[in-house]
C-alpha cells in the first residue's frame, strides 16, 4: 500500500526547501560512506521516548476519533521529506525540539546528550540551535498510522500521531505465553494459533474449567510458570494462568485469568476459582485483566487466587511432600 500523507509547506520560498532537501542529500551521502561513529552508536541501541516539550504543537485528541479515518486522494510524502525527520543516529522520527549544528545538520534532542554535543555528521560543536523550520515542516504533515496493515485506517497528524499509536485500538498484541520470554506480536486469531502450534498450549471449548496440578517437589519455586489452558467461550479467548513465585520469603501460588482482547471489552466478563480438600476450600472471584497487561504486572498486583504453599499441601493431603492441587472455576459473560 502506498504511503499515504500530505505536505503543506509553511515558507514557500524555493530556497528554503531547496536548503532541505540538500541537506538530505549530503546526509545520505555521508552515511552511505560507512561513517564509524555512527556504527558504534547504532551498535548500542537505546529506546528513547520524544521529549514532552511546551514548544511541541497541540493538535487535540484523535486516538480513535472517526473524523480522522477519512482517507485523503493522492497525498504522498516523498520519502525525501521522511528522511529529513529521521535521527541520523537512532534513526527514530524527530519531535520537538529538533536541534542542528551550524551546519544544519539535525539532531533529535534524545541524542543529543549521547554524542556529547558533537554533531555526528561533521563533528562541529552543536550548541543550543533549534531547527525550527523542520519543526514547522513535521507540523503541516499528516500521516497514515504504523498499524495500517492490521486495519487502523486514520491519517494523523505528526505530532499526535505517536500519541495515537500507544492507545490505537488495532495495534497488536503481545504473546501472553508466560513460560518464556516470546517476542511474538499479532492479533488475537494469529496468537491463538501461534500460542497452539509453537507453545503447545492446551485450547479448550467451554466456560468451565476442572484441572489439576501435580508437582513431585514443591521445594522448588522456579521454573513452576505453566499458562495451563486457553479457553474458547462467548466467542472470545482466556487464558488460564497458574504459577508459582516468591512473596517475601514465603513461596506462594497463585491462579488467574487473562482477556484476549483490551481492557474496555474485558470488564464485560467475571470469573471465579476455587480449590480445596480435606473439607476446606478457598473461592476468588474477579474480572479477567486483559492481556495488555503483562503476566507478570497481573501476577505482581496479586490480582488473583494466592495460595500458601502450606495451605496448598494441606489440600493435597497426604506426607505433604508432592502438591497436588484441583482448580476449579467457570467464566460468565455480566448483563
Amino acid at each position: 500500500m502506498p504511503y499515504i500523507g500530505r505536505l503543506v509547506l509553511i515558507n514557500s520560498d524555493p530556497h528554503s526547501w531547496a536548503y532541505f532537501a540538500s541537506r538530505v542529500n549530503h546526509r545520505n551521502t555521508w552515511m552511505a560512506s560507512g561513517n564509524p561513529f555512527f556504527d558504534e552508536m547504532r551498535s548500542k541501541p537505546e529506546v528513547i521516548d520524544p521529549p514532552q516539550s511546551e514548544d511541541m504543537l497541540d493538535v487535540g485528541e484523535h486516538v480513535n476519533d472517526p473524523a480522522a479515518i477519512s482517507l485523503k486522494p493522492n497525498l504522498t510524502v516523498s520519502s525525501s521529506v521522511r528522511e529529513l525527520l529521521e535521527c541520523p543516529v537512532c534513526l527514530n522520527a524527530m519531535y520537538p525540539p529538533i536541534h542542528q549544528c551550524s551546519n544544519g545538520h539535525t539532531l533529535c534532542s534524545g541524542c543529543k546528550p549521547r554524542v556529547h554535543n558533537r554533531c555526528p555528521t561533521c563533528r562541529h560543536e552543536l550548541g543550543n540551535i533549534r531547527c525550527l523550520a523542520l519543526e514547522k515542516v513535521a507540523a503541516s504533515l499528516e500521516l497514515p498510522c504504523k498499524y495500517q496493515s492490521f486495519g487502523c485506517l486514520g491519517i494523523y497528524p505528526y505530532y499526535s500521531k505517536l500519541k495515537h499509536e500507544s492507545q490505537c485500538v488495532y495495534r497488536p498484541y503481545n504473546c501472553p505465553y508466560a513460560g518464556s520470554e516470546c517476542t511474538v506480536i499479532g492479533d488475537i486469531p494469529y496468537l491463538v494459533a501461534h500460542l497452539k502450534d509453537d507453545h503447545k498450549v492446551d485450547m479448550h471449548n467451554g466456560s468451565t474449567f476442572n484441572h489439576r496440578y501435580v508437582k513431585s517437589n514443591p521445594q522448588e519455586v522456579e521454573n513452576a510458570t505453566w499458562m495451563l489452558t486457553v479457553f474458547s467461550c462467548f466467542g472470545q479467548y482466556f487464558c488460564l494462568h497458574f504459577e508459582a513465585f516468591q512473596l517475601g520469603m514465603a513461596p506462594v501460588y497463585i491462579a488467574f485469568l487473562r482477556f484476549m482482547g483490551d481492557d474496555n471489552e474485558a470488564k464485560n466478563y467475571s470469573y471465579s476459582l476455587e480449590v480445596g480438600g480435606n473439607g476446606r476450600k478457598m473461592t476468588w472471584q474477579g474480572v479477567p485483566r486483559s492481556v495488555r497487561d503483562s503476566h507478570r504486572k497481573v501476577r505482581d498486583s496479586f490480582d488473583g487466587l494466592i495460595i500458601q504453599r502450606n495451605m496448598a499441601l494441606f489440600f493435597s493431603g497426604g506426607d505433604r511432600k508432592e502438591l497436588k492441587l484441583r482448580v476449579t472455576g467457570r467464566i460468565w459473560k455480566e448483563q
